[in-house]
């Protein structure tokens, strides 16, 4: 079972709004602030972001580089990646692979692809 997952960020004031609507549509709750971070749980489980330290900006995040790909949730149904990719799109979220959304993993695997303000990109799949 996996307990959290921290993810330093670039500017953590673009990150928390980004991420506290994404969690709270994927029924997270706000677990812990505190001036350089914030996470939100699911069940037993949280998602920790962190500002990075100034000196460590240099070089920004890259999901082809040797560390974390992507982030992937699941969702019960096609319907809930519909709207949520609706969602996206309203709020100016730029989808990948819109050329084949939504069956860019395959065509059993019913998904919406799309980054954070850091770039990292987030899948979130439906179970069926």
């Amino acid at each position: 079972m996996l307990h959290h997952v921290e993810i330093y960020v670039s500017d953590l004031a673009s990150s928390q709004p980004f991420w506290g609507w994404l969690l709270g549509e994927l029924g997270y709750k706000k677990y812990q602030e505190w001036e350089k971070g914030v996470s939100w749980r699911h069940h037993d489980c949280y998602l920790v972001f962190v500002q990075a330290e100034k000196r460590f900006l240099e070089i920004s995040y890259h999901r082809s580089r040797v560390g974390l790909n992507h982030l992937a949730f699941q969702v019960a149904t096609k319907h809930e990646v519909d709207q949520l990719t609706k969602n996206l799109k309203e709020r100016n979220v730029t989808i990948l692979y819109n050329d084949r959304h939504p069956f860019a993993g395959g065509p059993d695997h019913y998904a919406v692809y799309f980054e954070d303000p850091d770039r990292i990109k987030v899948e979130v799949v439906a179970q069926n």
